[in-house]
């Protein structure tokens, strides 16, 4: 073997392992943004590259499909931005135009949600990169009463009993439920 394949493969190596099971699990970690995908609610811009009749804003619609001009409705609950973008490129591919280009972004996020022992329990508006401590600013801090190290995140519709017990630092996502316990002491 080469020293310039076995420099490869020990370099491939080394990325493999420094990425590590956590990166795998698709950004459960503390501080490691998960990956986004789309839900009921989700107001996107989708761009059509040379077809500004297809292009605008649209609505995840609470089936979870988005309705687009000439091909109609299409699947984007539990999809990210890109595999919807392939979803709709495919569709237009199939007899509308030669060579589609699709571009989304999310213009607003669904909001999260806070609840138990803050100051201010209710609806927020999602903001890119937010972590449980800002949700807890955001909802007017804890109350007295606030277990901080209890804190239970609810992600893509899962019931309490699913929830997860997270850190302040872990990131929320649009549509989260985060639950502050109470402390009994």
């Amino acid at each position: 073997m080469s020293r310039l394949r076995r420099f490869l493969l020990l370099l491939v190596a080394s990325l493999v392992l420094a990425s590590g099971p956590a990166a795998a699990q698709s950004g459960n970690a503390e501080g490691q943004q998960p990956i986004y995908r789309l839900d009921t609610g989700d107001e996107l811009r989708i761009t059509v590259f040379d077809e500004e009749d297809l292009s605008g804003e649209f609505d995840v619609n609470p089936s979870g499909v988005v309705s687009l001009p000439l091909i109609g409705e299409v699947a984007a609950q539990g999809r990210t931005l890109s595999e919807l973008e392939d979803a709709i490129e495919a569709k237009l591919l199939d007899g509308y135009i030669r060579n589609p280009r699709v571009s989304i972004e999310v213009l607003n996020y669904r909001p999260f949600y806070i609840l138990g022992e803050v100051n201010e329990p209710g609806s927020y508006p999602y903001v890119a990169g937010m972590t449980v401590l800002n949700a807890v600013a955001l909802a007017g801090g804890y109350t007295y009463r606030a277990r901080k190290e209890r804190i239970l995140v609810q992600r893509n519709g899962a019931d309490k009993s699913e929830a997860a017990v997270v850190g302040e630092r872990a990131a929320v996502l649009p549509g989260d439920i985060i639950t502050v316990d109470e402390r009994f002491f």
